[in-house]
């Protein structure tokens, strides 16, 4: 890949991290929530959270929520940036963003969803990230924060480490509305996880990521930012899932291959397709019905990206998405995807 990333450097414990809102600002209307996840924040990593004026404030422009963003990457004491959660804006905040701030001083910044746009907006200007790290959705609800999105978010932020990238043995698609009491202290409903699939050639791939939450993808290409030859992607491993807008298979599938005629399936080595939600608060399928609709998905995307890529390896099913527990991955730093061994092995370097 000839487009050049850096690595931000590592947070130490007592060092202060920027909190924001540059989608939805959850904070404002469920601050127990919200509160909760701080601390636990505090307790995982030994960081300090520090708010910003949109943290909490319902309906900033994305003029306002871009200058906390600007503010966050200007301030040399603060190490790292998490956003507390997605939202279906952001693309708006983007053209207000400072590229010469994280280029002076780049930090890790973490996030989800529709915060794809932030990751793409640092990997253009040439800064890694990390996908995943919604406090809001994986550190406030429930009893506690899961093992793999606490040794993830630990290896992003402080550590660096290599971990291997498992299947927890459970998952949710949504747990208890925020303005629940039991979010506090309760899971939602989860169920047994089916083993990840693989796809394509036994071979290993070891690559550098880019990718995110597909209909976010779409919007970015279609704003036309991602200006680049898809070749900058050579060798790589491009990360998808998607969102809670229980997109049908066949409308994931006009995406993918959207994705395929720009070049983009051609160009990786390697395919991760994070295992969907399939549930919401209102439409809850029975058990079979929701394993065919994940079925479907992953058969109609192997089959997209085989048409493109037979010799991309795919695996399907990791948790780095829209669903709980939740790995967070390395956006612009390396994975290695092995079809031999079954294994996927992530760099938090």
């Amino acid at each position: 890949m000839d487009h050049e990333v850096v690595q931000p450097a590592k947070a130490r414990a007592g060092e202060r991290i920027a909190v924001i809102s540059p989608s939805f600002a959850a904070p404002a209307l469920f601050p127990a929530l919200h509160e909760q996840a701080m601390q636990r924040l505090t307790q995982v990593t030994g960081l300090v959270p520090v708010e910003y004026p949109t943290t909490r404030q319902l309906g900033a422009s994305p003029e306002a929520r871009a200058a906390d963003v600007n503010a966050a990457f200007a301030d040399p004491s603060i190490r790292a940036v998490l956003a507390v959660v997605g939202g279906d804006d952001q693309i708006t905040v983007v053209p207000h963003l400072d590229p010469e701030l994280p280029r002076r001083d780049p930090k890790p910044f973490l996030g989800t969803s529709d915060n794809t746009n932030i990751h793409h907006w640092l990997w253009a200007n040439g800064i890694a990230s990390f996908y995943g790290g919604s406090s809001q959705v994986h550190l406030g609800p429930g009893p506690g924060v899961d093992n793999v999105h606490a040794r993830s978010l630990r290896a992003a932020l402080l550590t660096g480490e290599d971990l291997e990238i498992t299947d927890p043995g459970e998952s949710e698609d949504v747990g208890f509305d925020w303005g629940d009491p039991r979010a506090l202290d309760s899971f939602g409903e989860r169920e047994a996880t089916d083993p990840w699939s693989w796809h394509g050639p036994t071979r290993s791939v070891t690559g550098r990521t880019w990718g995110g939450c597909l209909e976010v993808i779409q919007w970015i290409l279609t704003a036309g930012r991602f200006p680049f030859d898809p070749g900058v992607l050579n060798g790589g491993v491009l990360m998808l899932e998607t969102s809670e807008e229980l997109l049908p298979a066949r409308d994931v599938g006009r995406i993918v291959r959207s994705l395929g005629e720009r070049g983009i399936l051609g160009a990786v080595d390697a395919v991760l397709l994070a295992r969907p939600p399939v549930s919401d608060f209102t439409r809850r399928p029975d058990a079979p019905e929701r394993a065919r609709l994940r079925a479907e998905q992953r058969d109609t995307v192997v089959e997209i990206v085989t048409r493109y890529n037979p010799e991309a390896v795919i695996c399907v099913g990791v948790p780095f998405g829209h669903t709980r527990p939740q790995w967070i991955l390395p956006h612009g730093g390396t994975i290695t995807v092995d079809g031999s061994t079954r294994r996927v092995v992530a760099s938090y370097a």
